[in-house]
Order: C-alpha cells, then sequence, then structure tokens
C-alpha cells in the first residue's frame, strides 16, 4: 500500500465524497457485494435516497442484507435489473452514479458487464445527472470482454460535449490489466 496513491475504488470514493451531501440522490448501477452501495448511502444519510441495480440475485441479496446490518435498508431502493435498465426505475434528477464494472467478486466470472448494455446505463445516467453532478466508473479489462466495453466507453467519452461534461481517466500505468478510474463532472450551466 502507498501512501497518497489508493487503489481505484478509494480513489472514487474520496472524489464521490467530495460531491455527495447528505439529502442527495445517488445510483450504484452495478451493486454487487453492496460495498458502494453502503458507501453512498451513508453519504446521502437518512434523509437521501440511493437506488441499486444488479442482473443477479445473489448480488441484490448480499446487499440488502450489509444495509440492514447498518441501518440502511429505507434509503436504498434495490432492483434486481441490469443498469440499462435504470430509466424504468429511476425518473429524479441525481447527484451521483458509480459504476464498478466487470463480474460479481467471488461470484460467477461468465457474468459480466457488456459493452452495449454499460455504454447505454453511462448515457441514460448521465441524462438523470444534475448540473454539478458526478458519475464514476470504475473499469476492468482482464476478463473475457472487458477490452471491448473499455473501447465502446472510452469512444463514447469523446463524444460528450466538452461544454456539458468533463471526463476524465486515471489509469495506472505499470500495472498490467488494473483497473481504472473514468470520472465524469456535469457543467453547472
Amino acid at each position: 500500500m502507498f501512501k497518497k496513491i489508493k487503489p481505484t475504488v478509494l480513489i472514487a470514493h474520496d472524489l464521490l465524497a467530495s460531491y455527495v451531501q447528505p439529502g442527495a440522490v445517488a445510483v450504484d448501477a452495478t451493486v454487487g457485494n453492496g460495498h458502494d452501495t453502503l458507501f453512498l448511502a451513508q453519504l446521502v444519510g437518512q434523509a437521501g435516497r440511493v437506488y441499486g441495480f444488479d442482473i443477479q440475485e445473489e448480488a441484490v441479496k448480499k446487499t440488502a442484507e450489509l444495509l440492514a446490518q447498518n441501518g440502511f435498508t429505507d434509503t436504498v431502493r434495490l432492483f434486481q435489473a441490469g443498469h440499462e435498465n435504470l430509466l424504468d426505475y429511476v425518473t429524479e434528477p441525481v447527484d451521483a452514479i458509480v459504476f464498478n464494472l466487470g463480474y460479481l467478486p467471488g461470484g460467477d466470472r461468465n457474468i459480466v458487464t457488456g459493452a452495449d448494455s454499460t455504454t447505454k446505463a453511462v448515457r441514460d445516467g448521465l441524462a438523470l445527472l444534475k448540473p454539478g453532478g458526478i458519475a464514476s466508473l470504475i473499469v476492468y479489462t482482464g476478463h473475457p470482454g472487458g477490452p471491448e466495453e473499455k473501447e465502446a466507453l472510452e469512444a463514447f467519452m469523446q463524444t460528450l460535449n466538452k461544454n456539458e461534461f468533463c471526463a476524465a481517466r486515471l489509469d495506472f500505468l505499470n500495472r498490467k490489466n488494473a483497473p481504472y478510474l473514468i470520472i465524469i463532472e456535469k457543467s453547472l450551466v
């Protein structure tokens, strides 16, 4: 472990914590084992709301258990649905949206996020993002379909209007197949 340069997920959490305030609305587009969902629930507090999505029943169940253990069952609404369907469930503007792509840690590595569904979910999530809001994507490339998802996301990011969105990438240059962070901020105007 290094003193200042943290793992990608913790860098994303630091950035999210600087944007998301109590009472905010956030989306965890890939709940996985629930750690990002719980983190967002802690940021928004009891007055806020978090929407969480995952296609796997196991992920939704684990996340619900983690939230219950930490007193956030009323703060988070969980859906066993793909993130590409988030507009079917979320209609209000959001302050933050989080994606942790790839597969469920400890789960079936054959069930992964994909280029088309993720790009659609990011596009839809950005449409929901409030001015001054933030989107965080942890991108993994070391699994089948990962490189294609990376290419599709980066191609989409290049189409974003530079006056409306600022999209940046933080990558580790000396770590092969390490996850990297894409952060997108929506303009205040």
